[in-house]
């Protein structure tokens, strides 16, 4: 794991590839590029973040050779752009599909557990795959094979333990107790949403000191 401190003082630790690159610093326009494409990968698919930039890297590094031997930028990207569809072409030929349904979700745990292995939360990533994969079971559309991602939220608390993380299937409130006495546990609550402010209203007298 790298360790990260920022100029204010915040410290990071971390192995994830995106994470480290966006907390760096970075002035030049192609380590821009290269910053840029580790959190679109991290967006779209969530691991390999490092992988693409040592991809990247190597390439540009290739696309140096042939540049010092003479040939066109606009032929050395058309080039790629060829060797990028024989690529794709190869995986969907060796590729396989991951059976699963509602009653056999164990596929989809192996799957999560393989991405999180070389995260910070590897100890536990059996418990971290299930809430994770159950988490998007519970909002995802599975004919539509849609996620909306904004459905879920990832909330931390500072001073607890790696294993204390749950998975909550309906709304957080954080909210501390108003009085010590209120108790700690409702069960079929009713809720009122208020639009307006629940405080009393505060007189309006002005007062001058002379």
């Amino acid at each position: 794991d790298k360790m990260l401190v920022s100029p204010d003082g915040d410290v990071t630790i971390t192995n994830d590839g995106a994470t480290i690159l966006q907390k760096m610093q970075v002035e030049h326009q192609i380590a821009k590029l290269i910053v840029e494409l580790s959190t679109s990968q991290d967006d779209e698919i969530g691991d390999g973040t490092t992988g693409v930039v040592v991809l990247a890297g190597a390439l540009l590094e290739q696309a140096e050779h042939l540049l010092d031997k003479g040939l066109h930028p606009v032929r050395i990207s058309e080039g790629f752009e060829q060797a990028c569809t024989i690529a794709v072409d190869t995986l969907s030929k060796i590729s396989q599909t991951v059976e699963f349904s509602k009653e056999d979700l164990e596929p989809l745990y192996l799957t999560a557990m393989t991405t999180l292995s070389s995260k910070i939360v590897n100890k536990h990533k059996r418990e971290m795959a299930k809430i994770a994969v159950d988490a998007i079971l519970s909002v995802a559309d599975l004919e539509r094979k849609d996620v909306n991602f904004d459905l879920i939220k990832v909330d931390g608390k500072a001073g607890g333990k790696m294993e204390d993380t749950k998975l909550i299937q309906g709304i957080v409130l954080d909210k501390d107790f108003s009085h010590p006495q209120m108790p700690k546990e409702v069960r079929d609550a009713k809720l009122c949403v208020l639009t307006c402010p629940f405080e009393p209203p505060k007189p309006k007298t002005k007062h001058h000191l002379d």
